[in-house]
């Protein structure tokens, strides 16, 4: 990876079908290429390895009513035909991301539950007992759907993290609600092996959990240090690559907090394009992975192609 940046130039700056695209995975040390892989993409950060991992992906109508909040069917047009994208259709992908430290293996969220992590991971060359750490990063079923696996932990040698304000939110919430139910079923009984980080709070030495409440009360990224390079995992700060970057002020339908999650994703967004920090979003188009630039009042952002190999 090529992108060097200061810790505090950054962390000062801020407080399901699978795919059957073929993607070229990183080059290993010595260059030696592997295998083609098609749900895991694996690069290096510093001493870590990071590996995204397709979950899933899936076409859905009513992209404006989705995305578009605030925005005239002109403007949404608009945008949408400068990007060469339909205004009536989104893909959606689900991208947990595995990063191996070389003391643990950390799982940042588990996906739908259909069984597109196991595939993926296996990819990777990694089997379910070998993850340490699961991290979530919010409670939508999109992200704790793959805690369990016909009843029993997926993972079952994994100790967890989350932030104390999404667990406290949705735990006290009435089961009767669809997420609090699933919660309930997928998340509650790993309590006890649950560890609880505010702002700031560190997962792991060269993991920092960074608040970016809105999506839902307690939405959390973390930002990923090692070796003096660093990549923000941005989680659902921004759920779509083209939309949510050229106007972060269209209201997302999966936001709780309109404002909020406006307020994080302009703030965030400014920060990685003002330091050229990569990241990794959840729902960005696989291997998930890039930068974001500034384009007018907005953002666009820039996929990866070769930055990352290692």
């Amino acid at each position: 990876m090529t992108v060097k940046m200061s810790r505090r130039s950054v962390l000062t700056g801020a407080t399901a079908l699978p795919l059957a695209a073929t993607v070229t995975p990183a080059l290993a040390e010595g260059h030696a290429a592997m295998a083609p892989a098609t749900h895991a993409r694996s690069f290096k950060l510093g001493d870590f390895t990071v590996t995204t991992l397709l979950d899933g992906s899936l076409p859905r109508d009513g992209a404006k009513a989705i995305f578009g909040g605030g925005a005239t069917d002109e403007e949404f047009a608009e945008v949408s035909a400068q990007n060469f994208i339909p205004a009536e259709m989104a893909q959606f992908f689900f991208t947990p991301t595995l990063v191996d430290t070389g003391k643990e293996k950390i799982l940042f969220d588990t996906g739908l539950g259909q069984g597109g992590i196991q595939k993926a991971l296996a990819e990777a060359g990694v089997t379910p007992d070998q993850i340490d750490v699961v991290v979530i990063t919010h409670m939508h079923p999109d992200h704790i759907g793959g805690m369990t696996t016909s009843g029993a932990a997926t993972f079952a040698n994994a100790r967890y993290v989350t932030g104390r304000t999404e667990y406290d939110f949705w735990a006290k919430m009435d089961a009767e609600n669809r997420v609090a139910d699933l919660v309930s079923k997928k998340v509650t009984p790993m309590a006890e092996k649950m560890t609880f980080v505010e702002d700031g709070g560190e997962v792991a030495s060269g993991i920092t959990a960074m608040a970016a409440f809105g999506h839902t009360p307690g939405h959390m990224t973390y930002m990923l240090d090692s070796g003096d390079q660093q990549l923000l995992l941005t989680a659902d700060l921004a759920n779509h690559y083209v939309w949510s970057f050229a106007h972060p002020e269209w209201e997302v339908r999966f936001d709780m907090d309109k404002a909020a999650a406006t307020a994080s994703r302009r703030r965030i967004l400014d920060m990685l394009s003002a330091t050229r920090t990569p990241m990794i979003g959840y729902h960005m188009p696989f291997p998930a992975a890039g930068y974001v630039e500034p384009r007018g009042e907005g953002f666009r952002f820039v996929p990866v192609s070769y930055q990352m190999m290692g």
